[in-house]
């Protein structure tokens, strides 16, 4: 790393007029658990709205110092490194309260501020939101590649998209907690996603590349049928886009630059030029019944997504009672509705898991399948010797398989990279992906959202580990060969595609915490 070049982690458009959002203070409602079950009354799409949507979901959430000079800023959605390579942009018709016209804007964490970077017109909003339901905002996701590989290198690829996934998750939850919905609309193709966020004429190595679209609308109410396969951008509104003046000019992060020339490469093999075919979609996610009870407990969602961080150490003793260990795990199933729904695949991550410190449950390797159909190959990939017993007390709907018992903290070590965070917690899991059959199938734009799915599961462990009064981390670091190794696995079905961590945290007390958001002048409200 050549600390000269670290990349300013805000981008802002100089020159775009900024609208400032309020600070909507934190407060007992709405409730974890009935937010994550989608169980909020719709708020109302205005100013205040929209200012804890963007808060909540991509914010920052504290400043850190050490001494009297190093300063850096956290926020919401966690990132590899903490480096922040995501960039989000609301698109939104008329909001009561912020503008009086449909628009394009950037949204700019540092100073909690929407920069408006184009204006539509009404018949361009009407045409394009035409498939989706009355109240609907459409937020858009992008990465900075360099922002990542200043410090990863050629790894950076993959971190970007974990994070693009976190902030799905992220996004998904904020918007639960207004009662609010998430769908990804992949029928959106890169280059026209580009042009409607106006990325599309970056160029250089901190270019932003066009991730994803999603929708956000009231819950419960009516999309036009397969509304997220038929949504698309009108091509008399790209014309438009691509013709238009935008406002401001992408501020410089960088002096000067190392390329990355396989980033680019993979960036442009895993582009999405064509509409997924029919066997990509699957039926959204259902229900949520299954796990456990909802309002069982008084937390409220906004503190922990507030208090949200990542471990930097684990203290190797603190761990969780058995019934939380489930609790925790029936909440990254896919039937679980938030942040579930949004990932419109059917799931490919399941969960490979290194448990040490769960009271009631032996140590050992153990499997959570996310879809039990994919069970009898899963069997058949893993090492045949494995038990595939079910543990003591596990609920009937929670698909959990003790694989082999032992003391299983030395190899989840060593497969993290020799991390003691894998062996320190309660357990630790690596996120394994169908991976051939997929990429092969849908294309390798797929390749992505293999990457977003276990991601949107990190950030889902993230809010379970504050919630349970503990701290988690991902582990960008690993041996995946090595990982497959301890599990018996053979070949490219299947990719281990991240490592996760959870458990007691170890605090550094030389650093001293500041509030997120003391250098603005404007108030709360």
């Amino acid at each position: 790393m050549d600390w000269a070049t670290q990349p300013d982690p805000f981008r802002r458009f100089e020159g775009a007029p900024a609208l400032p959002l309020d600070l909507v203070p934190v407060g007992p409602e709405p409730g974890y658990e009935a937010a994550l079950a989608g169980r909020v009354a719709p708020a109302p799409l205005d100013r205040r709205s929209i200012s804890q949507l963007f808060q909540d979901a991509l914010g920052l959430s504290a400043w850190k110092q050490a001494g009297y000079s190093a300063r850096w800023s956290l926020r919401m959605n966690p990132s590899s490194g903490n480096l922040h390579p995501t960039e989000s942009y609301l698109v939104a018709g008329a909001l009561r309260g912020l503008h009086a016209r449909p628009a394009v804007y950037h949204y700019t964490p540092f100073a909690h501020a929407l920069e408006r970077r184009l204006e539509l017109s009404d018949s361009g909003w009407s045409e394009l939101t035409a498939p989706l339901s009355d109240g609907s905002i459409l937020v858009g996701l992008s990465s900075i590649h360099w922002r990542e590989s200043w410090k990863y290198g050629e790894r950076a690829f993959r971190y970007c998209h974990h994070d693009v996934g976190h902030a799905i998750g992220s996004l998904a939850v904020a918007a639960a907690g207004l009662g609010w919905e998430t769908r990804l609309l992949e029928a959106v193709f890169d280059d026209d996603l580009a042009a409607l966020l106006g990325v599309d004429g970056q160029e250089g190595v901190e270019a932003e590349h066009a991730d994803l679209l999603l929708a956000v609308f009231p819950r419960g109410a009516a999309l036009a049928p397969d509304a997220e396969r038929r949504f698309h951008l009108p091509a008399g509104l790209l014309g438009d886009l691509r013709r238009a003046r935008w406002s401001g000019s992408p501020n410089r992060l960088s002096d000067s630059h190392h390329e990355w020339s396989a980033i680019d490469d993979v960036a442009r093999a895993t582009r999405k030029t064509a509409p997924p075919s029919e066997a990509f979609w699957a039926a959204p996610a259902q229900g949520g019944d299954d796990g456990p009870p909802v309002g069982g407990n008084a937390l409220a969602l906004r503190t922990i997504v507030h208090r949200r961080r990542s471990a930097v150490e684990l203290d190797g003793r603190t761990g969780l009672s058995r019934a939380g260990f489930y609790e925790v795990l029936s909440k990254v199933l896919p039937a679980r509705p938030v942040p579930f729904a949004a990932l419109p695949w059917r799931p490919r991550v399941d969960l490979l898991l290194f448990v040490h410190r769960v009271t009631g449950l032996d140590p050992g390797l153990y499997a959570l399948v996310r879809d039990e159909s994919r069970r009898p190959l899963l069997a058949q990939e893993l090492n045949r010797s494995f038990a595939w017993s079910r543990p003591a007390g596990c609920p009937a709907a929670l698909p959990l398989f003790l694989l082999e018992g032992g003391d299983a903290r030395a190899a989840a070590r060593q497969a993290s990279c020799g991390q003691d965070i894998a062996a320190d917690g309660a357990f630790a899991a690596a996120m394994l992906a169908e991976y051939r059959d997929p990429v092969e199938q849908h294309g390798p734009w797929f390749y992505r959202r293999l990457h977003w799915e276990t991601g949107a599961i990190g950030q889902v462990l993230y809010l379970e580990a504050e919630a349970h009064g503990i701290r988690a981390t991902g582990i960008g670091c690993f041996f995946d060969d090595l990982t497959h190794e301890l599990f018996g696995l053979r070949g490219d079905r299947f990719q281990v595609l991240y490592h996760f961590t959870m458990g007691g945290p170890l605090e550094d007390e030389r650093l001293q915490t500041h509030p997120p958001y003391a250098h603005l002048d404007a108030g709360s409200s």
